[in-house]
């Protein structure tokens, strides 16, 4: 029998934690065809990939991105591909494309993501050809699609589209009830289609772009009690996922958000909250998360937080940061779009008074730290201050207040002022009781959104690199098999998606990778141009000697440290539906065997 990939003589994981062994795998048709100790016959095989000394894992389950508008203009994601993720799930944080237009889209996108409005104004008016779920699914396979992708439909995308953006964002109104069956309505239609579940939000700070509703939060953070019982009600009797991000200022509301899993006289509801992360702003919060988690799973519940396994690294260009957001001052400048008026805000002494009230008040729930003296400039066209933090330069200008230091440089430097923090994620043995917890998930990498601010598609590359070094040290935290079914198996299981295994009948979803090169490339700094978005160059991860190839549906997509001619030209991936085995694409005519890389 001939096959159409051999993979000889690597350690084969295959995503259930169950023990790696060293095998040879056999695809054929897009699927895992054989997988025996020893040798396949070679002749005919188009493609002969030795691996020996080199993991070779089911691909990887990327379950919290923004690929949304990207997806639209740019559907191969290479950049979650060429790190090994070949399943993304859209339609995070209540924001999704299926049922709003490009304005809408834009203004809801823009500030929340920090995905340039206008590119996704153009992409949404530009691609859009859908009306409902089965529709979208439908436009995104009739694209090359890279990865495979999964989604969750937007609470915000629905109710924007029903009650209009701006009824949508205002405390006073509420949907009629002719609004709030149409919700319904789509929610229904889209779980029928497949989709993975709906996603809201609940958080304050993120806040809208453009001009009707700026600076309005997320229309899922107006809706009330009713309306999420309803959509709730529609995802227990499916069985579909809640995704959601609480308020975290309010601890009722994140008590609420993980108690509402527990089914005792109805269905459980399958609920994966944002997210569990080891802030420095609140050191204790983190211990509380785990806890929580296991007192709900155990009455009944099926809840996950979702989580990151690396530190939370962020960058900004001046004050561009979404993390400004969360208090009045932060949220003030961003406001304006006008960096005139901006500046000149700036300068005010009496906003200056009030930002540094913000900045000094250390009590109450919050993301960023707000300590400027824990935050490094890396380009400056100053460059006496690079390297230094804003503290230290307030310092070095005769003991400035660290926000006066930092609005100084902003108004002499605007956008050209590169500096990063760490918010989160910072002590190593916390990660590791993180990573081992059976109510977190790993996830939450944001990928296509943030585009300057940051850059996690290599975070499953990472977290492997952390279990191997703990266990080479002699302080094992997890075996490397329980780390790679957390990144693949445990994922596809729970989303009910056809991903993440690499066993027989298995669809030949594949990443080889050297463990020798799990070194300290993968956390370098590298940017990259994104056409779609009128070259903006945003932040990426480039470890192309440690994946040495990956497949999607038996296609090779990653072949030594270069992307294939299939990626953006013909479509690899597919729209994975919810408690559905996902069908093999079409044949392909079989590659000459002398025109294919070797690797090896």
């Amino acid at each position: 029998m001939t096959y159409d990939t051999i993979i000889r003589n690597g350690r084969w994981f295959d995503g259930s934690g169950a023990p790696s062994a060293v095998r040879t795998i056999g695809i054929r048709d897009g699927h895992v065809a054989a997988i025996v100790d020893g040798e396949l016959d070679e002749a005919g095989c188009p493609q002969v990939i030795d691996a020996e000394g080199q993991w070779v894992l089911p691909g990887m389950l990327d379950i919290h991105t923004h690929y949304d508008v990207e997806v639209l203009g740019g559907p191969s994601l290479s950049e979650s591909l060429r790190h090994g993720v070949t399943t993304v799930l859209l339609g995070s944080c209540s924001l999704s494309t299926v049922y709003v237009g490009g304005e809408d889209a834009g203004d809801i996108f823009g500030r929340v993501e920090a995905i340039p409005r206008e590119h996704v104004i153009a992409a949404v008016d530009r691609h859009k050809t859908w009306s409902n779920g089965e529709e979208y699914i439908a436009a995104l396979e009739s694209r090359p699609l890279g990865p495979n992708v999964a989604a969750f439909i937007g609470h915000s995308d629905m109710r924007a589209a029903t009650m209009g953006l701006d009824r949508a964002t205002r405390k006073d109104q509420r949907p009629t009830r002719a609004e709030q069956a149409q919700m319904e309505r789509m929610l229904t239609e889209a779980s029928r289609a497949g989709f993975v579940g709906m996603s809201s939000q609940q958080l304050l700070f993120d806040k809208l772009d453009g001009d009707v509703c700026r600076s309005r939060t997320l229309p899922s953070t107006y809706a009330k009690p009713r309306e999420l019982r309803r959509l709730k009600s529609l995802l227990r009797r499916s069985g579909r996922i809640l995704q959601s991000g609480p308020d975290i200022e309010n601890p009722l509301n994140v008590a609420s958000q993980v108690f509402q899993s527990l089914g005792i006289v109805r269905n459980p509801l399958k609920t994966s909250l944002l997210s569990a992360a080891d802030v420095k702003s609140n050191p204790f919060a983190v211990k509380l998360m785990g806890p929580l988690a296991r007192l709900a799973n155990r009455f009944g519940g099926d809840f996950r937080w979702q989580h990151l396994p690396v530190p939370f690294e962020v960058y900004a260009d001046g004050i561009d940061l979404v993390i400004f957001e969360e208090f009045g001052s932060g949220a003030a400048a961003l406001h304006l779009k006008d960096e005139v008026e901006r500046n000149e805000l700036l300068r005010d002494e009496n906003y200056r008074r009030a930002f540094r009230k913000d900045y000094d008040a250390k009590f109450g729930m919050r993301v960023w730290h707000r300590d400027f003296f824990d935050a490094t400039i890396v380009a400056c066209p100053d460059a006496s201050v690079i390297g230094k933090s804003f503290g230290e330069v307030g310092r070095l200008r005769g003991g400035v207040h660290p926000v006066d230091a930092f609005l100084d440089l902003v108004l002499e430097h605007g956008k050209e002022l590169r500096w990063r923090t760490t918010i989160s994620n910072h002590r190593p043995d916390v990660l590791k009781k993180l990573a081992r917890d059976p109510g977190i998930q790993m996830g939450f990498s944001d990928a296509g959104a943030h585009l300057r601010n940051m850059a996690f598609y290599n975070m499953g590359l990472r977290l492997l690199r952390h279990v191997r070094d703990s266990g080479r040290a002699g302080q094992p935290f997890m075996t490397v098999e329980q780390a790679v079914h957390r990144l693949t198996g445990e994922l596809a299981d729970w989303y009910r998606i056809d991903a993440g295994h690499l066993r027989l009948g298995d669809r030949a979803d594949i990443v080889i990778l050297d463990p020798e090169r799990l070194d300290a490339t993968l956390d370098d700094y590298a940017e990259e141009r994104v056409d779609q978005y009128g070259g903006l160059s945003r932040m990426v991860n480039r470890n192309d000697d440690t994946v040495t190839a990956v497949f999607v549906g038996g296609e090779a997509v990653f072949l030594d440290g270069e992307l294939t001619p299939v990626v953006g030209s013909q479509r690899t991936g597919r729209f994975l539906r919810a408690a559905h085995k996902a069908p093999a694409l079409a044949a392909r005519p079989p590659v000459r065997k002398e025109v294919l890389a070797h690797v090896g």
